[in-house]
């Protein structure tokens, strides 16, 4: 059948190895395109549209890119022709299911050993929100993870934090090194003197309790700022 003259069609007049479920089930997940499987999710279409014609209409919204689809609010989804409120809050439940996924697969690894690390670690829980919040990573001599916290949340552009908090975590923990991070909504990715200041803030007192100051990552999406890797630690 031709991709035009099926196109024209609805999903149930398809032929059965057409259909994203029906194939799901016969070849597994892997044989289908980002397209048919969010149309799986979208379940149904519209009078004028299939769910397989919303889904490709929802891709090129974003290039293509399902990072980029996964960053879009309820709100950004239902500006798409045939993504409704349920459709929209599907759809974005998936996605939060998946970072979730990601982030509990993380923990699991048990080792904090470079700041790749820490990122993949943080990014499901930071590095996309539009506000400030500020973490500590907990380890132990073998770098192996203990805990991790936030300690501060704030607006756009700052964020407070009490020291104490993170050394008595610290203590409790028994931990013998920290890593702490906090995201720039903004997008820029360099310290301001306020972070410089909290930075050393925090040294001067994790030193006083022989506990290791590892480094303090900035976060935004994929990319970071490490102050040990630009000599600041």
């Amino acid at each position: 059948m031709s991709t035009e003259y099926k196109n024209r069609l609805p999903i149930t007049a398809w032929s059965l190895s057409d259909r994203p479920r029906e194939k799901y089930i016969a070849q597994g997940s892997q044989a289908l395109s980002n397209t048919e499987l969010i149309a799986i999710l979208l379940r149904n279409g519209t009078k004028d549209q299939s769910a397989v014609d919303i889904a490709k209409r929802l891709l090129a919204s974003t290039n293509n890119n399902i990072n980029r689809l996964a960053d879009l609010s309820v709100s950004e989804l239902m500006k798409i022709k045939g993504i409704g409120q349920v459709k929209a809050i599907t759809l974005h439940a998936a996605f939060e299911i998946g970072r979730r996924r990601r982030a509990e697969v993380v923990e699991v690894k048990k080792k904090i050993n470079c700041s790749e690390d820490v990122l993949e670690l943080m990014q499901t829980k930071i590095a996309e929100l539009s506000h400030e919040e500020f973490w500590t990573i907990f380890v132990n001599n073998n770098s192996t993870f203990l805990d991790m916290k936030k300690i501060g949340e704030g607006g756009w552009t700052a964020t407070i934090v009490d020291v104490r908090m993170i050394i008595s975590r610290a203590i409790e923990k028994h931990a013998t090194g920290i890593i702490i991070c906090h995201n720039h909504p903004s997008g820029r990715l360099t310290p301001s003197d306020a972070d410089i200041c909290l930075t050393d803030q925090i040294q001067q007192a994790t030193s006083l309790m022989n506990i290791q100051l590892i480094d303090h990552l900035i976060i935004h999406k994929d990319n970071y700022y490490s102050f040990y890797a630009e000599g600041l630690l």
